[in-house]
């Protein structure tokens, strides 16, 4: 994989210029965006830097976070507080992303969009409004492991770090979802899965494949 070395300031204005481009391949009037990376890598924050670049472009996004959308404590917990599978397979609730993000943006969807559904720190709903998406408006999901569960994404971009990397920057607290990401490697393969991979080993230098 060939990858150059650019600045976080000239990838976010590359990117929200490509988006602006960007065209739904099942001409629905909303393009999907995934922003896919570990924690570590830090793909919400540049969700949101792209998010800011297209309001000041005059185009809409909405920008959503897997985190709003975690199953409740008594299932995600179920088997422990680090258990691997879980995190892996069963941390995040994909089917109220299907019902509340990705099936209002289809074709035929009303673009009603729920941001957040499940405040993990309270256990319980967090009652955020719907919002409206004009026609055009962008979804820049971001998350980790977005890339094996076949959501309808236009365009996907991978934050990615090496192992050694990822051990580094990942907190004491939260190293036993290693094994995950190491799983994600091999039966995803984000690297050649995503149209778009960026480099974050050194977070003050990013490289990416352009």
């Amino acid at each position: 994989m060939r990858l150059e070395a650019i600045t976080w300031d000239r990838l976010t204005d590359t990117l929200a210029d490509r988006l602006l481009g960007l065209e739904p391949k099942d001409g629905a009037p909303w393009p999907r965006v995934a922003f896919d990376g570990a924690p570590a890598a830090r793909p919400g924050e540049l969700a949101r830097r792209v998010g800011e670049a297209l309001r000041v472009r005059g185009r809409p996004s909405l920008v959503v976070g897997t985190e709003g959308f975690l199953r409740p404590a008594s299932l995600r917990l179920e088997y422990g507080h680090e258990d691997v599978e879980a995190y892996y397979s069963g941390w995040f609730d994909t089917g109220a992303l299907w019902r509340e993000v990705f099936g209002p943006l289809e074709a035929d969807g009303t673009g009603r969009v729920l941001p957040d559904l499940w405040d993990p720190r309270a256990d319980r709903a967090t009652r955020t409004p719907y919002v409206q998406l004009p026609p055009g408006a962008l979804l820049l999901l971001h998350g980790p492991l977005l890339l094996g569960h076949w959501f309808p994404f236009d365009l996907t971009v991978h934050l990615h770090l090496s192992p050694g990397a990822l051990r580094r920057r990942t907190p004491a607290e939260e190293q036993w979802t290693l094994p995950a990401f190491e799983r994600y490697a091999t039966e995803t393969d984000p690297t050649s899965a995503a149209d778009v991979v960026i480099r974050t080993d050194d977070p003050r230098h990013p490289a990416w494949t352009g």
